[in-house]
């Protein structure tokens, strides 16, 4: 959504390498609040090198606002979606935004957090759960 990074279509989840994908709007406050966590997540240079990416989806939201958020809070994303009517949130199974998912290099979901990364929740959770789809 006019951000000038790549899109993201089911074949992107398909390469054979883990993606997080974090849904997330600039309405969000918790979103805001997780937001250097992704970035955290994003520059983690082991992952990185097996080539785990964080794309983001951006749910009901309008595309300048998401891009205003993005320019101001930080952007994490290696690539970026938009979801303005929800239909893509409802085929994840959204209940909310934030709300993070692990992909398997196939395509399948191995992992779904709701709520905001907190520091301990990267930690103890999200990169224990990345870790697992790399075996």
């Amino acid at each position: 959504p006019g951000s000038g990074k790549p899109g993201l279509s089911d074949a992107d989840l398909r390469h054979g390498k883990t993606t997080v994908v974090n849904f997330f709007a600039s309405w969000c406050a918790p979103c805001r609040f997780e937001n250097p966590m992704l970035s955290l997540l994003a520059d983690n240079a082991e992952l990185k090198a097996k080539g785990v990416r964080l794309v983001g989806v951006d749910y009901k939201d309008d595309p300048a606002n998401a891009m205003q958020f993005l320019s101001g809070e930080g952007d994490p994303y290696a690539a970026l979606g938009g979801d303005t009517n929800g239909r893509v949130g409802i085929n994840w199974g959204l209940t909310g935004v934030p709300e993070t998912f692990i992909i398997r290099g196939d395509g399948t979901i191995a992992f779904k957090y709701t709520g905001p990364i907190t520091e301990e929740a990267l930690q103890s959770i999200v990169l224990p759960e990345i870790e697992k789809t790399l075996r």
